[in-house]
């Protein structure tokens, strides 16, 4: 391990619980099992989600209070042992608690058709709900959507050899398949990751010793995709949903007329990022971009990349963050002071990052730290979420429940603060690789991201009258490629399909990443406008999210997610970007 590596903190978790075998968590988990006891015993007695329920003010009170206090116990024990599994996946005391965790939470899973079905059947006045009447408005809704108790209960118990099976079946075949590149065999992840290679001849071989595995393993994972999206079709029509669609929307809380107008923005932005696309070709050398060369780096003869060391990567992010929002900036210097993250890579703990609550306003964050401004910009992202969830501490468990459309709001502005503050303070050599990593992020998310709902929404159509062959996905992701990316590109990779675990465990699983962007850049850009003015609204709004649909959310501050011009407001500051990057490239 190197110094640098050696030198990165990991976080504090003994100041949640000493121990698996501590007093502390013992006594914990004894309070889960006694809570769920309870509320299993209170639902009998108030005969919740059966016939002649109390549905008096103080049953709803004493019941929400109930759930609050389960949540607040719950939140920093399976936090505690989610972290013990994902920083050393080899602890298999975690592994194990984990395994019981998820069961023990599986008889409160069990009251919640009882919880919907009874919340549904209140007056939110007559049991004065104030900020809970989203509860009873969306339980309305679900209640319109709910199979009989007992076909529910069925359908949960067969989606373990249905549905989840066939999660697992993708998830499992594809953490195994390899591929042959230049005379190596190497895990398709790291096939994968050759796309980042300096070297195109590296990374058109990975590309088609890429594609290669995937079709030798097309039939199965076919399978998997069929199984999947046909059980959650089936369900969805079953449930009286008028389409496949419509319970995605639902659960982020959005409106159709939304999602329109946010897509006819993107739609719309995509001649800029052909632009972009055009000019990261002429950086290369090119004519024209392949999909091996997404995400090639530019870097120019002699230049080695800025390292940037922990201590300095915290003095930047503090420093910024402090321009915008000194609560921001302060929840920051206490996450580095308390040690809230786990910094190193190391074998056996996962990849990527997260940031997760712990209770009272306090986070833990994963990260995989290198020391590159990527890694900086994603702490600086996860300190986002921290500081969401300190926004949230004065707010009851059942309310701090956001969609994933509105869960991204803080990550993304603490995000866009640093990415910018680098553009304006670092030398034109650096700035240019500040400035690609981050157009090369959006465009998956603005580009790439619709072209996978595009994809979705075909294969649903389709999915609903047979079973789908390989050749007919990969025909349908390349003309979702195409209009997307259009003419930039002169290959597309047909075989995203399997590539996207995604597409196996959820419903439209994309759109919400676009939407969680393109309003984290919208609210920026009102920050640019507003000044010092949009902090207090700001954190008002992240408090809130829990609370309010995300139309009625935007509009208590002026906000209407309806128009197109509010996401037009989102995909300014990129063009911005794209243009500058222009400039550099044909400065040099």
């Amino acid at each position: 391990m190197s110094q640098a590596v050696a030198e990165l903190p990991t976080w504090d978790l003994d100041s949640l619980f000493p121990g698996l075998e501590s007093e502390q968590f013992k006594a914990a988990w004894s309070t889960i099992q006694r809570q769920i006891s309870d509320l299993e015993q209170f639902f009998q007695t108030q005969r919740i989600g059966q016939h002649g329920p109390a549905t008096d003010a103080q049953t709803f009170q004493t019941l929400i209070g109930k759930l609050n206090t389960f949540g607040e116990t719950l939140t920093p024990l399976y936090a505690y042992v989610l972290m013990l599994v994902d920083s050393n996946s080899a602890d298999m005391a975690a592994q194990a608690k984990l395994s019981e965790l998820e069961l023990l939470y599986l008889n409160y899973q069990q009251l919640r058709p009882r919880l919907n079905h009874w919340l549904a059947g209140l007056d939110a006045e007559k049991v004065e709900a104030k900020d809970y009447r989203i509860l009873i408005d969306e339980a309305k809704v679900q209640a319109q959507h709910m199979l009989s108790e007992p076909e529910e209960i069925l359908a949960s118990e067969l989606s373990l050899s249905g549905g989840r099976a066939w999660v697992k079946l993708h998830g499992n075949l594809t953490s195994q398949i390899g591929a042959v590149v230049n005379g190596e065999e190497l895990p398709i992840t790291a096939v994968r990751n050759l796309a980042m290679s300096p070297d195109e001849a590296v990374r058109k071989a990975a590309y088609e010793a890429e594609l290669s595995a995937w079709k030798a393993n097309e039939i199965a994972i076919a399978a998997a995709l069929n199984g999947y999206k046909g059980e959650i079709s089936t369900l969805n029509r079953r449930r009286g949903w008028v389409d496949d669609l419509a319970p995605a929307l639902f659960d982020n809380r959005i409106k159709r007329k939304t999602l329109e107008a946010m897509q006819k923005a993107m739609v719309e932005s995509f001649p800029h990022w052909r632009r972009y696309f055009k000019a990261k070709a002429r950086a290369l050398g090119k004519k024209k971009l392949d999909w091996w060369d997404l995400f090639a780096p530019i870097v120019r003869p002699g230049q080695t990349p800025k390292k940037w060391s922990w201590e300095e990567g915290r003095r930047f992010i503090v420093e910024h963050l402090s321009g915008f929002s000194q609560a921001a900036a302060s929840l920051a210097e206490r996450a580095y002071a308390e040690r809230w993250m786990d910094a190193p890579p190391r074998k056996g703990k996962v990849g990527g990052a997260y940031c997760t609550p712990v209770g009272q306003g306090a986070s833990r964050i994963l990260l995989n730290h290198e020391d590159s401004f990527e890694s900086i910009s994603t702490l600086a992202h996860e300190l986002g979420h921290a500081y969401h969830n300190y926004c949230l501490r004065e707010v009851p468990y059942l309310l701090r429940q956001e969609p994933m459309t509105l869960a991204e709001t803080a990550s993304i502005m603490n995000e866009t603060v640093v990415g910018e503050a680098a553009l304006k303070v670092l030398p034109p050599a650096d700035q240019l690789a500040v400035l690609e990593g981050g157009l090369q992020s959006a465009a998956q998310v603005v580009v790439d991201i619709h072209a996978r709902f595009l994809f979705e929404q075909a294969v649903f159509a389709k999915r609903r009258e047979r079973e789908l062959a390989p050749e007919e996905f990969c025909q349908w992701m390349l003309e979702a490629q195409a209009q997307t990316y259009g003419d930039a590109l002169a290959t597309y990779h047909p075989y995203m399909w399997a590539v996207k675990g995604h597409y196996y465990g959820s419903n439209y699983y994309n759109f919400p990443y676009a939407f969680g962007l393109l309003f984290g850049l919208a609210l920026y850009r009102q920050y640019l406008e507003e000044g010092e003015g949009f902090v207090a609204k700001y954190d008002q709004l992240l408090a809130s999210v829990g609370t309010y649909p995300a139309e009625q959310l935007a509009a208590r501050y002026g906000f209407n997610l309806e128009s197109e011009e509010f996401w037009q407001g989102g995909i300014a500051v990129l063009v911005e970007r794209i243009e500058r990057f222009e400039r550099i490239v044909a400065e040099n």
